[in-house]
């Protein structure tokens, strides 16, 4: 509906600009109740309300489908428990070990947020708070933090720092590798946050892109084509969503058993 409305106002190229400003609207983060107090902008946005959903969906969620003990789960209990006890026998023992169990619960509440905001974001005039660099930028920070934290907990402060570096190089190197190695640390969570961002972001352009070939074109053959495609991309996206859930969650556990087992 917004796409027609675009290509509406004016001619070719003018429903080509409508439809780029439509586009970016959609993707780009935007108030919906501007608050400023002491001069700070405290403004709730679009993505920080699909966030608070988000968060409000799996509390609300989980504890309506655990909300009795059961030997045998069924139903709704039976898959998510599946899917936990699948990332937990899967990804967090092999790449944590025994000490994985402890941040069970920091990593399954970061696979079951990015998710929920993954599939809000697919439901029409709904945002992706994923898409949002600020929002990927915080949870790669808390994964940074958790990386150091799962380090300076196993060896203390000290010895965790001396891990950062392979031991038994030589002294001539150190120059050279305390730099790389401490750039690396900062490399990790920065790749997972323009990973998340990047691949949500990019399937709603295309998805857009598809549609407002029809207004652009303005041509009823173009049509079922480019319907087929928006479709066949938003069905990818449904993968997507889960795909980058895990992605985040294998890498954030991959990255702090490295911190807890350094390689020496």
């Amino acid at each position: 509906m917004a796409l027609a409305y675009a290509a509406s106002q004016g001619g070719e190229h003018g429903a080509e600009a409508n439809i780029g400003d439509v586009i970016l609207h959609h993707v780009l983060d935007a108030k919906i109740i501007p608050i400023k107090i002491f001069g700070i902008d405290f403004s709730i946005t679009k993505h920080v309300l699909m966030m608070w959903i988000a968060a409000a969906l799996l509390v609300l969620i989980f504890r309506y489908v655990f909300r009795e003990q059961r030997t045998v789960p069924s139903g709704a209990a039976n898959l998510l428990e599946a899917v936990i006890v699948f990332l937990r026998d899967e990804v967090v023992l092999p790449t944590m070990g025994e000490e994985g169990r402890r941040y069970l619960p920091y990593l399954l509440t970061v696979f079951f947020f990015i998710l929920f905001c993954n599939l809000l974001g697919l439901i029409p005039f709904a945002a992706t708070a994923t898409g949002n660099v600020s929002v990927t930028a915080a949870l790669a920070l808390i994964s940074f933090i958790m990386i150091q934290v799962g380090g300076i907990r196993e060896y203390g402060l000290k010895h965790h720092l001396q891990n950062l570096i392979p031991h038994g190089i030589p002294v001539w190197l150190l120059p050279i590798m305390i730099p790389v190695e401490i750039m690396g640390q900062f490399t990790k969570p920065f790749a997972l946050c323009i990973r998340l961002f990047a691949n949500m972001t990019a399937g709603h352009i295309v998805i857009l892109a598809f549609l407002s070939m029809i207004f652009i074109l303005r041509s009823i053959f173009i049509s079922p084509v480019s319907v087929f495609f928006a479709l066949f991309i938003s069905l990818l996206e449904l993968f997507v969503a889960f795909l980058q859930s895990y992605i985040f969650t294998m890498l954030t556990s991959l990255f702090i058993g490295m911190s807890i087992h350094p390689q020496h």
